[in-house]
């Protein structure tokens, strides 16, 4: 495993996962999450708040992130029936909350920036849905930047699966030993995109004790950077 400041590499197509990757998706959807259930119990959903919010969780973990029908399911195990006006509320409210704080890591776009006036290909490999992905990526006005978009969705595979990486790399006309993957899971990202022969970086992740120990048992190829803007070091 190598650090920020190693040996530089000399690669021509560096591909992104979304996710925690280019945005802090994590806390906003935490956030819109609660207020959201904040403004359906102040509305007659008959639960405490957090009690409410504790079972939107056991829903997404039961459903998964993008299925798109969360509050359907909260309201209906709650009364028995869906509230299309609970429904709408909540909806309404989270997509208002999760826009409003929508924003890029810190130095994102000056980064993606550097790379296209450097003269590489961009890509991004996410698990999710298509449209759910390309809107984020235009809400943050990074859009422009992307020669393509994979996702889980539309190639009927997911990260970690060496498919989908293999898939962005026929996509984009480039070889696995001449392109990089930067994303923000060992397990999903840095693995999966080791297994097709890609180059690896890691950020906004801790790496503990038992998780640089795969590293150097795997031998895979990487580097781990503390953000995104780090990369116009090794590149």
């Amino acid at each position: 495993m190598t650090k920020c400041g190693d040996n530089k590499l000399d690669e021509k197509a560096v591909f992104f996962d979304i996710d925690d990757t280019l945005l802090d998706t994590s806390s906003f959807a935490e956030t819109a999450r609660r207020a959201a259930i904040e403004m359906m119990v102040e509305n007659g959903l008959p639960l405490e708040k957090d009690e409410a919010y504790d079972l939107l969780k056991e829903i997404i973990e039961q459903k998964g992130s993008n299925y798109d029908k969360h509050f359907n399911v909260l309201t209906k195990t709650v009364l028995g029936e869906e509230d299309p006006f609970l429904i709408a509320l909540g909806m309404t409210t989270y997509h208002n909350v999760k826009f409003a704080l929508l924003r890029p890591f810190p130095r994102t776009t000056q980064t993606l920036l550097y790379l296209k006036t450097k003269g590489y290909k961009l890509g991004a490999i996410s698990n999710g849905i298509t449209i759910k992905q390309w809107e984020k990526l235009i809400r943050l006005n990074i859009h422009g930047f992307f020669d393509e978009v994979i996702t889980s969705e539309e190639v009927g595979f997911k990260k970690p699966n060496r498919h989908i990486f293999e898939e962005a790399l026929s996509k984009m006309n480039c070889k696995a030993e001449k392109s990089i993957m930067v994303g923000n899971k060992l397990d999903v990202d840095i693995i999966g995109a080791a297994n097709a022969g890609m180059k690896t970086v890691l950020v906004n992740s801790n790496i503990d004790l038992e998780s640089e120990e795969r590293i150097i048992e795997e031998n895979i190829d990487l580097k781990v950077l503390n953000n995104i803007s780090e990369l116009n070091t090794i590149l």
